[in-house]
């Protein structure tokens, strides 16, 4: 190639981009809602148990607050109710960051529809599960609504930490026959009401669960629980001491802890003694 034709080649190539106009620049859509005025704007909230479900009607639901944060004003509030959700699309099905997880099937939510004149910093508070006061968490975050911008599909996830823990066996406040062994029996699930049990989605092997049997305030001793499949609990035998050790009698504790997820769970229940002599009033 010569340096003439070279050169004319450049200049051709430069024309081009001087004359030759660019793609137009794509603007953002602009809201469609009326300028002034209060704003309707929906706001869906989801409690669910951390590291499990939503908390549905089996576990009686949690109760949801909206409210103003420079006011104080209560905008909203309400009990979430519906079911748990998908146990294979939420623990199983991988996500990308963006994607659904609890609305792709139908699970428990709180909606409500804001009436918002201008752009409002509010608290929204979860506390769950009701049906279980014993197990009650609280949690809350603070966040900014825009009017007329509508929060959908998985909306404000809220996560609640704990385990339900019941003792199942010997009966709370029945009382015991002294100097014999007694076996405990305990259920864990999560807050959402799922199953803790050796290889599920919720592994027992996986969490530290033991008994302690305490009188007052300190613990004479330490149990290891084995799971037994046909009752779905944790159980262990334990020695019940003389009522005179023990004149207010004895306090069994149930704990369930996962340090790794942050999920705690304890269960109590109090038993009079009595002398091995005597027999134990009817159930």
């Amino acid at each position: 190639m010569t340096r003439f034709s070279f050169i004319s080649i450049v200049l051709i190539a430069s024309f081009d981009l001087l004359f030759c106009p660019s793609p137009p620049i794509q603007g953002q859509t602009l809201p469609t809602n009326p300028l002034n005025g209060p704003q309707p704007t929906t706001v869906l909230v989801r409690v669910v148990a951390h590291g499990a479900m939503v908390l549905g009607r089996e576990v009686g639901g949690a109760r949801i607050t909206i409210t103003d944060v420079a006011t104080g004003q209560i905008l909203a509030t309400g009990v979430q109710q519906g079911e748990a959700g998908d146990q294979n699309q939420i623990m199983r099905t991988p996500h990308m960051m963006d994607e659904s997880i609890y609305s792709a099937r139908p699970s428990a939510a709180f909606t409500t529809t804001l009436e918002l004149q201008k752009p409002t910093l509010v608290e929204i508070s979860a506390e769950g599960p009701l049906a279980y006061p014993a197990a009650l968490q609280k949690t809350s975050k603070t966040l900014l609504l825009i009017p007329g911008q509508d929060l959908t599909q998985d909306g404000i996830v809220l996560p609640l930490h704990g385990y339900l823990v019941h003792i199942e066996q010997p009966t709370p406040h029945v009382a015991l026959v002294a100097k014999g062994d007694v076996k405990l029996r305990a259920s864990i699930r999560t807050l959402s009401g799922s199953w803790v049990r050796p290889h599920g989605d919720w592994d027992s092997r996986k969490i530290h669960i033991y008994g302690e049997v305490m009188i007052g305030d300190r613990i004479v001793e330490r149990l290891q629980m084995f799971y037994d499949e046909g009752s779905r609990t944790f159980e262990a035998s334990f020695f019940v001491p003389e009522p005179k050790d023990v004149p207010n009698g004895i306090t069994v504790r149930v704990v369930a802890a996962d340090p790794s997820g942050g999920n705690f769970g304890v269960g109590y229940a109090t038993f009079p003694v009595l002398d091995e002599r005597l027999h134990p009033p009817p159930r």
